[in-house]
């Protein structure tokens, strides 16, 4: 799964889920798919994650361009 653009990933996602919701595979296949779609998952998040810690926040102050880390609110 390296070097898979995050659209990439959250497509084979989606297909994974819908061939899992037509419940036409197999026990073995669709355990392999939902593995499969686990580690897209979290293979998802991750890209995320870093996503969301190179995201900065301009403002604009007295002494020019001030960078601040993005916090997300919960």
């Amino acid at each position: 799964m390296e070097n898979l653009k995050f659209e990439d990933a959250i497509k084979k996602l989606e297909d994974i889920a819908k061939e899992l919701e037509k419940g036409e595979l197999g026990l073995e296949e669709s355990v392999a798919k939902f593995e499969e779609g686990m580690k897209l998952s979290k293979e998802c998040n991750k890209m995320l994650n870093e996503v969301e810690k190179k995201i900065n926040i301009i403002l604009t102050g007295e002494e020019g361009i001030i960078e601040e880390e993005f916090e997300q609110e919960e």
